[in-house]
């Protein structure tokens, strides 16, 4: 029987579960559908697209090895799976689990409905650690590290349903988004993950556990797979089990850290794409209803400033402006300049999230929702961390090479100033002409913002709505989550209280 392969997140051949599954039913067709209303939402853009493009392109030419078209259609995907099922006698349908957002999820629960009614099977299966309908967090580790230690997958011998015309892979143009410069963007395609992963464990890696903070040295020293990863076109089981081989050739020394390092965070990954599989309302709702004691809003002033890097706090301002050039921003940066628009700005985490989503080349849902909520203080779970955009300038730029890099306006502002030019004696000539006056006072934010934390947590009613939180989406007592766990029990009673 005919098999359709519906390709997702998961722009490979190799390690490929789903292509494994279906080359053991029948002739195989690959499908990936370019869906209008998916790229026409606000967390979408030309830049991903742009990178989705190339790694379809690259994909189309080593499917082409193996004797398989790519095929690429246009179209929301209940119409073109019914027209492709109908034209070419599809029997049954493959693909990934996927931990997508909310559009995503409404359009998978779509396309299983009609699936049904067509009486065409439909199996999803997993491609990562993350567990589909978990009921709770016991346990879930072990069963991910029990994933990520099994074989990789061999390419399949796979047979093709023939006589169908592959399609164009349109243009972002095409698809009708909005213009969106990134000059200094990664591109897509499995060759290029390949070079990287090799890279960064033979030579870029060793500084990583320590050069990862700085956008000066981390845009070198991480491993840059991010985008790979979130696409597919690298299997993170492949990163996984090759970061570990190298492992036992560097078990020890600044290497061993390093890399030991790099796996922690690749754990990371699925643990919180679990969150949002568990909850896909994460995307839209805080996870905790009483995190704040007053609601957030987006003030067009300061949300324009944010989002355009004019802020009038430097080292926060080149960070977005890199963002915007790059579409990547190491760790540590995203969780400030995300910080500052909770806390300081006071803005709405749904809206500066879209916002970022749209930056970011690498944007993964299951990643970045969990992530906004926590480094905006609505998890209820985490250690509400405001970050103090200064002190991180001078803590991660202390030259001043990256600030000027990304604010040349600021070239005239001595070294002792560029991280507060608003505090040399000639600000005058600068700030309100070239250079903006910062939108607000930062102590006198980050003491407003903190009082509204600290009060909702105080409440009567925090307590145990935290505490079911922790029951559904921490993890259980690894090392590897130390500040997202299983709280601890009192000695002296049974009262659970909150790792924070």
């Amino acid at each position: 029987m005919n098999v359709l392969v519906w390709l997702k997140r998961d722009l490979r051949t190799h390690d490929h579960p789903a292509l494994t599954l279906a080359a053991g039913l029948g002739p195989v067709l690959p499908v990936f559908v370019v869906e209008p209303s998916l790229w026409s939402l606000p967390d979408a853009s030309a830049r991903q697209w742009d990178f989705v493009a190339e790694s379809l392109a690259d994909l189309r030419e080593a499917m082409a090895a193996l004797g398989l078209p790519l095929i690429v259609r246009v179209g929301e995907a209940v119409e073109v799976l019914d027209r492709l099922c109908r034209q070419h006698h599809i029997a049954r349908i493959v693909s990934h689990e996927e931990t997508g957002n909310l559009a995503s999820y409404a359009r998978d629960r779509a396309v299983a409905a009609w699936a049904r009614q067509a009486g065409i099977p439909w199996a999803e299966v997993p491609q990562s650690g993350v567990t589909r309908r978990l009921p709770n967090r016991d346990g879930w580790a072990s069963r991910r590290d029990g994933f990520m230690s099994q074989p990789f997958l061999p390419l399949p011998a796979l047979r093709a349903v023939s006589g169908v015309e592959p399609g164009q892979i349109p243009t972002a143009r095409a698809l009708k988004l909005p213009p969106d410069p990134c000059p200094h963007r990664q591109l897509g395609g499995r060759t290029r993950a390949l070079e990287l992963l090799d890279s960064f464990l033979t030579r870029r890696g060793e500084p990583y556990r320590t050069a990862m903070s700085s956008p000066l040295t981390a845009e070198r020293a991480c491993s840059r797979l991010s985008p790979h990863l979130a696409w597919g076109t690298l299997s993170l089981r492949e990163g996984v089990q090759t970061t570990t081989i190298r492992q036992a050739e560097r078990p020890g020394g600044r290497w061993g850290g390093a890399l030991s390092s790099f796996q922690s965070r690749l754990a990371w990954r699925d643990h919180f794409m679990q969150k949002l599989e568990d909850q896909p309302s994460i995307e839209l709702r805080d996870l905790h209803p009483l995190a704040v004691t007053r609601p957030r809003d987006s003030d067009p002033a300061r949300l324009t400033a944010w989002c355009n890097g004019e802020t009038g706090l430097p080292f926060l301002d080149a960070c977005l402006r890199y963002l915007r050039a790059t579409g990547w921003l190491n760790f540590r940066m995203r969780a400030m300049v995300t910080s500052v628009a909770s806390y300081h700005l006071w803005l709405d985490w749904r809206v500066t999230g879209q916002h970022l989503a749209r930056m970011f080349t690498d944007y993964e849902p299951g990643i970045h929702w969990p992530q906004v909520q926590m480094q905006s203080g609505t998890t209820g779970i985490n250690i509400p961390r405001i970050y103090n955009p200064v002190k991180q300038g001078l803590d991660q730029d202390p030259t001043g090479a990256f600030t000027r890099r990304w604010l040349p306006e600021l070239a005239p502002v001595p070294d002792a100033f560029l991280h507060e030019p608003w505090k040399w004696p000639e600000a005058r000539r600068l700030l309100g002409h070239r250079y903006p006056e910062p939108i607000i006072d930062i102590a006198t934010a980050a003491r407003a913002a903190r009082d509204a934390v600290w009060t909702a947590r105080r409440a009567p009613g925090f307590a145990p709505t935290a505490a079911q939180i922790v029951q559904r989406h921490a993890s259980r007592a690894d090392a590897r989550f130390v500040n997202d766990r299983t709280p601890r029990r009192r000695a002296s009673s049974a009262q659970l209280t909150l790792d924070l």
